[in-house]
């Protein structure tokens, strides 16, 4: 039976927090998307990165990426400066609006995380990420 598969629950509650996410983030009114609100605090958080890179610390591939970055672009929440030294590739960096709009969203992200982590201890959820970290170590490529 699936839901005595672990990695079938974790995909369950990663899909339903996502809905959960999403759904408070449009009944705020703030028109972005998870993917772009990650997108955006990573670049956010690390001006210097390849999209390469972007795509590995948010879990999704360059094409995916490439997109968020465009439609980021569009709205004018990144900015892009061509880099001195390499013209083929741009600095991102978060515009004003977009620093406006992470902060907009920053409520919102507390409370959902309030919500789904609701009647775990300070001990559970270090007990969870501990053994997810643990996952996560096991499945990478023998060195």
């Amino acid at each position: 039976m699936l839901s005595s598969i672990i990695f079938y629950s974790l995909d369950k509650a990663i899909r339903q927090y996502r809905k959960l996410a999403q759904a408070n983030i449009d009944r705020a009114g703030i028109a972005i998307t998870i993917d772009q609100w990650l997108v955006l605090r990573v670049i956010q958080e690390n001006d210097d990165l390849t999209q390469s890179d972007i795509g590995d610390r948010v879990f999704k591939d360059q094409a995916s990426v490439a997109r968020i970055i465009r439609l980021l672009l569009d709205q004018r929440l990144l900015t892009a400066e061509p880099l001195p030294h390499d013209g083929r590739r741009t600095r991102l960096r978060v515009s004003l609006l977009g620093q406006q709009t992470l902060d907009a969203v920053q409520p919102v992200v507390l409370q959902n995380r309030s919500i789904a982590l609701e009647g775990l201890s300070e001990a559970d959820i270090r007990l969870v990420r501990d053994l997810l970290e643990r996952i996560y170590q096991n499945c990478l490529p023998p060195a």
